[in-house]
């Protein structure tokens, strides 16, 4: 048999839906304190471009501030709902709130309760802190964290502080009642099928929503039709939206993308312009995440998009040594002159001195 759809409502309903979900970036001072206004200007941009949902407290975010003696956490958390809130209010849909959850059980269990209570809707779950468990720790880590708030889960390539996680893991994953949609960003197509075959496999494919995290392959991850047969059944699923560092810059024109993609996959055509546009998207991702040198760069490389766009001010990290890796400046420029059709300055410059008002 084939996977169906099946009503819902909420937040699954809109994560299955297909959303543009940018991982949201730290807005930082020459002092490296938070710059509330950019901060704030950064919600608002995305939010104004058609983003369905901000993910704060990722990678993007800086995992810098989980650290409990930086008290960051909650403030940074605080000004991104301050921000959607704000929408919430109005007849739009609403947009959705994403917490990054770090650290072993009892951190990861706080960090989920402060969430919950701050009106997050869900916990995207790293385990990069649990390197040398196995997949049973691993699994009642994720219960217990599930039992306090939605999970949203999250294969984190290990160049920027993830691990290795099995099949089996995935599948047992997804069978958690809780789970409502996981990120995929392995960087790696073996480890990417992995994640999807087992959300096929678990028998809640209708209920987990897929999103890419994938900054390498973004257009043909959301193009891609997934077919796995097993036990006599036919199952038929794919990746609905993202969830993404890149998508962090040139949000606007990331919506656009998805919409066409969402056009061409009813139509059940592929335009091999698409396929050029991912190819390009996946040049200029390279030079902004320093794939050059394992993605050292990669925090500097989202923010000095933003400066250029006058969204920030400068690139600092919270780290003074994370910095722009050597040439990547220059690669940066090339893709900046390459491909302008996939950036949204008009956007922005027609709406910066309202979002940093």
């Amino acid at each position: 048999m084939t996977d169906s759809a099946s009503p819902k409502t909420g937040l699954s309903a809109r994560l299955l839906s297909g959303l543009v979900i940018p991982a949201h970036p730290l807005a930082l001072t020459s002092e490296r304190k938070i710059d509330e206004r950019r901060q704030r200007g950064l919600s608002r941009y995305y939010l104004a471009a058609g983003a369905g949902g901000l993910a704060v407290a990722v990678h993007s975010t800086q995992f810098e501030i989980h650290d409990p003696s930086a008290g960051l956490l909650r403030p940074v958390l605080e000004l991104a709902r301050e921000e959607v809130r704000r929408l919430r209010s109005g007849k739009a849909p609403q947009p959705i709130l994403v917490a990054g959850l770090v650290g072993r059980t009892e951190q990861a269990l706080s960090e989920a309760a402060l969430a919950r209570d701050l009106g997050y809707d869900c916990g995207m779950l790293s385990l990069g802190a649990m390197k040398s468990a196995g997949d049973e720790e691993l699994i009642a880590h994720c219960r217990a964290v599930a039992a306090t708030i939605p999970l949203f889960g999250f294969y984190l390539q290990p160049a920027v502080g993830g691990r290795r996680l099995s099949y089996s893991f995935w599948k047992e994953f997804a069978e958690i009642p809780e789970v409502v949609a996981i990120k995929i960003a392995p960087f790696n197509r073996y480890q990417t099928l992995d994640v999807v075959r087992a959300v096929a496999e678990s028998g809640r494919a209708a209920e987990i929503a897929l999103y890419t995290g994938n900054d390498d392959n973004i257009v043909p991850d959301l193009l891609t039709d997934f077919h796995f047969s097993s036990g006599g059944q036919e199952h038929d699923l794919g990746i609905v939206g993202g969830l993404l560092g890149q998508w962090a810059v040139w949000t606007k024109k990331a919506v656009e993308l998805l919409a066409e993609i969402r056009e061409a996959r009813l139509a059940g055509s592929v335009p091999a312009a698409l396929l050029t546009l991912g190819a390009q998207l996946t040049d200029a991702n390279g030079a902004l995440f320093d794939a050059a040198h394992t993605f050292a760069g990669v925090l500097p490389g989202i923010h000095e998009a933003l400066r250029r766009q006058g969204l920030l001010a400068g690139r600092w990290c919270l780290n003074p040594r994370e910095e722009l890796s050597p040439g990547q400046l220059e690669e940066i420029d090339r893709v900046w002159d390459a491909y302008p059709d996939l950036r949204d300055d008009d956007f922005v410059e027609e709406h910066l001195g309202v979002w940093l008002s």
